[in-house]
C-alpha cells in the first residue's frame, strides 16, 4: 500500500496559494521539460483568471520521495467558505500561507479557525519574504497568538514554519537563507503531516465535491474514510436526511498530476471520483450495500444576505441573451444549488422572481457574472442583509472590518465608518501604514468600498469577515446623491451630454442605445432628475463664429458588478446580459414612479 498525505493549501486572498501549487507541480516535475503549462493553472476558468482569486477549490497530486500527496487548492475570500469548510473534510492537515509584510489578515483567521476545528495539524509558510520591508518574525509571532486565540492544541502550537517566495521558487527554514527550491517545504510535509489513517471495516466515503462530465454526467469526489471501494461494487448512498438509495459503481478514477486515472479500486485514505451514481448531493455518504452507515454530515455556515433574481422586462430585452425565459432561469439556479452549498433559494408569489441567499457580496456577484457569460439574461435588486428575531430582539449580521491606509488619510475611514454606525477597536501603526479595525454592521459595508477608496486615492487595503449576529444598529444613510434617469428611448447625442454636464456625472457614453427609465449618470444633488440625452442640436444653413464650439465630454464611469450591487437603491434593479451591464428603475415612466416608487423606499 503506497504511503498517501492528504493536504489543503489555506490562505487570505492573494497570499501566493495557487503560485505556490504551480511551483510544487513543476518540481515534481508533472510537466515535460518541453511543455509550456503558463502560470496559475488550478485557476482554469476565466472568471478566476481575471480576478486573480480562486473560487472554486481543486485538487492535484504529486509523488514526492514515493509518497503520494494530494494537494487541495482552497480558494481564500470567506464568501467562499462553503467550499474550504467541505473540502477540509479531505485533509489530514493544511498548509497555512501568510504574506511577509500583511500578516495574519481577517480570512487567514476564517479558515484557520475551520482547520483547527477539524483537529488538522498546521505547517505555516510566511511567504514572500523577498518583499521590501516585510516582517517574518513578526509574523511569525502574529500566527502563534492567533492559533493561541483560536484555542489550538498543544500539538498544533507546535507547528513548523518555513519561510520563502512562492514567486521565485524557493523555501527556507530560515528566511535569510535562499535555498534553489522548494524541497525543504515537501519533507516538512512528510515530516510533520500524518499518513491517511487506513481503517479497516466496511465502506464509507463522504461526497466533498462535484465534478462534470459530457459523457458520463455528475462524479461524485472524496475521500474514502474506511475501507475500500472497487469498481462494480454494489453501494448504499445515504442521503443528508438519512433516506437509503441503493446503486452501483461504474467507474473509479485517482487523481494523478492535474489529470485522473481509472482504477479498479482505491483504499482507505485516498481521495477519488466516483462514476455510476445517480441523485447524490454534496455530504452524503457512500457506504456499504448492506449494512450502510453515514458519516457526519457536512455543516455549513448560514447565508448573512439576499438578493431578488428576476427575469429581464426592460425594453432591450431579449436582444444579447440566450436564455430569457422564467423557466430557463429557475433551472440554472437549481443547478447552482447543488455544488454551491452555501447557496439558499426562496420562490417569491411572482413566477418570475427567486430571492437568492448568499454569503456576500463577492459570493452573489460571481453566481451572476458566471450566468451572464453563459448566455444568460437577467435583473437583480439591491441586495439586503437577513435579519434575525434572537430572543425577541430584531439582530443583524455584524461584520469585523479590517482597513489598512497612510496614516494621513486614516482619518477620512475612521470618519465613513462611523457614519455606517462602525466601532473602532484596534488603531495601531503597521509598517509606513495605519491598521484599523472595526466592528460594523453588514448593510455598512455595501457600498462602502467606493467611498473609502475615494477617500485615500485608492491607498486602502480593506477585507472584512462575518462576526456574529447583534442587536440592530439604527438605521444607515444610504447613498447621499441621486440619479439621472431617461426620459427617452433613442441614441444618447454629445451635444446633450456635453449641455447637462454640469448637472451630474454620467454612466454613458453618446453614441449608445438608451430606454425610457435607465439611469444615466449620478445627480450632483439628493433627488432624481429626468433628463433627455437623445435631443440632437438643431441644424440651420446659417454660419456664426461662436455657435460651433466643440463638445467636451468628460469620460462616462464604468462601474463593475459588484460596484453595481453596491450602488443600487431599494427602487433599482440592475440589467445582466452577456454583453452589457444597465442599471434601471424598477419603475420606468416617470408617472409610474410617482404612484408606486413611494412604497418601494418606505419597505
Amino acid at each position: 500500500m503506497q504511503k498517501i498525505r492528504n493536504i489543503a493549501i489555506i490562505a487570505h486572498v492573494d497570499h501566493g496559494k495557487t503560485t505556490l501549487v504551480d511551483k510544487i507541480l513543476h518540481s515534481c516535475s508533472i510537466f515535460r521539460d518541453n511543455e509550456n503549462s503558463g502560470d496559475l493553472i488550478l485557476d482554469n476558468n476565466d472568471l478566476e483568471r481575471e480576478r486573480g482569486i480562486t473560487i472554486v477549490s481543486k485538487n492535484v497530486s504529486v509523488q514526492y520521495k514515493d509518497v503520494k500527496i494530494n494537494i487541495i487548492d482552497t480558494p481564500g475570500h470567506a464568501d467562499f467558505g462553503g467550499e474550504v469548510e467541505r473540502v477540509l473534510k479531505m485533509a489530514d492537515g493544511v498548509v497555512l500561507l501568510c504574506d511577509a509584510f500583511e500578516g495574519a489578515m481577517p480570512q487567514t483567521r476564517f479558515v484557520t479557525q475551520k482547520a483547527l476545528a477539524l483537529g488538522l495539524k498546521p505547517i505555516v509558510v510566511v511567504n514572500k519574504v523577498d518583499k521590501e520591508n516585510c516582517r517574518p518574525e513578526e509574523v511569525y509571532e502574529q500566527i502563534f497568538e492567533l492559533f493561541f486565540n483560536l484555542d489550538a492544541t498543544e500539538d498544533q502550537l507546535d507547528f513548523p514554519v518555513i519561510y520563502g517566495s512562492s514567486k521565485q521558487g524557493w523555501m527556507s527554514t530560515d528566511w535569510k537563507e535562499k535555498t534553489e527550491n522548494i524541497f525543504p517545504l515537501m519533507d516538512a510535509i512528510l515530516a510533520n503531516i500524518p499518513p491517511a489513517p487506513i481503517q479497516e471495516g466496511t465502506l464509507q466515503m463522504q461526497i466533498t465535491s462535484l465534478d462534470y462530465s459530457s459523457f458520463v454526467g455528475r462524479i461524485a469526489v472524496g475521500r474514502v474514510a474506511r475501507g475500500t471501494i472497487k469498481e462494480n461494487m454494489p453501494v448504499s448512498l445515504v442521503k443528508r436526511d438519512g433516506k437509503i438509495v441503493k446503486s452501483r459503481i461504474k467507474e473509479l478514477y485517482t487523481f494523478e498530476g492535474l489529470g485522473k486515472v481509472k482504477v479498479t479500486e482505491v483504499g482507505c485514505g485516498d481521495i477519488c471520483a466516483v462514476v455510476g451514481i445517480d441523485g447524490f448531493d454534496i455530504g452524503d455518504t457512500i457506504a456499504d450495500f448492506n449494512n450502510p452507515e453515514q458519516l457526519e454530515v457536512i455543516s455549513i455556515d448560514e447565508p448573512t444576505m439576499n438578493m431578488l433574481f428576476t427575469i429581464n422586462n426592460s425594453p432591450f430585452f431579449g436582444k444579447e441573451g440566450k436564455f430569457v425565459t422564467s423557466q430557463r432561469l429557475r433551472e440554472r439556479l437549481y443547478k447552482e444549488l447543488e455544488k454551491n452549498l452555501a447557496l439558499r433559494l426562496v420562490e417569491t408569489e411572482s413566477p418570475d422572481s427567486y430571492l437568492v441567499y448568499g454569503r456576500g457580496i463577492l459570493h452573489l456577484s460571481v453566481l451572476i457574472e458566471t450566468m451572464r457569460r453563459e448566455g444568460y439574461e437577467m435583473q437583480v435588486g439591491q441586495p439586503q442583509v437577513i435579519v434575525k428575531v434572537i430572543d425577541g430582539v430584531k439582530c443583524e449580521p455584524i461584520e469585523t472590518l479590517i482597513v489598512d491606509v497612510p496614516g494621513e488619510v486614516a482619518g477620512k475611514v475612521i470618519e465613513l465608518v462611523t457614519q455606517r454606525k462602525g466601532d473602532l477597536l484596534i488603531m495601531e501603526p503597521k509598517g509606513d501604514l495605519q491598521h484599523l479595525e472595526f466592528d460594523i454592521p453588514a448593510r455598512g459595508i455595501i457600498g462602502l468600498r467606493n467611498n473609502v477608496l475615494t477617500a485615500t486615492a485608492g491607498e486602502a487595503i480593506m477585507a472584512h469577515r462575518f462576526k456574529a449576529y447583534e442587536p440592530w444598529k439604527g438605521t444607515i444613510p444610504g447613498r447621499g446623491n441621486g440619479v439621472l434617469i431617461s426620459m427617452d428611448k433613442g441614441m444618447t447625442t454629445a451635444y446633450a451630454i456635453d449641455k447637462l454636464q454640469d448637472r451630474g456625472r454620467f454612466f454613458v457614453d453618446p453614441g449608445v442605445d438608451i430606454y425610457e427609465g435607465q439611469i444615466l449618470g449620478e445627480h450632483i444633488r439628493d433627488t432624481d432628475l429626468v433628463i433627455n440625452v437623445t435631443k440632437g442640436k438643431q441644424l440651420t444653413n446659417m454660419r456664426a463664429s461662436g455657435t460651433d464650439d466643440n463638445t467636451r465630454i468628460a469620460p462616462a464611469i464604468k462601474f463593475s458588478l459588484e460596484e453595481c450591487m453596491e450602488y443600487i437603491q431599494a427602487d433599482e434593479y440592475i440589467e445582466v446580459t452577456p454583453l452589457s451591464i444597465r442599471l434601471r428603475k424598477i419603475y420606468l415612466t416617470d408617472q409610474e414612479r410617482k404612484t408606486k416608487g413611494k412604497a418601494l423606499i418606505n419597505q
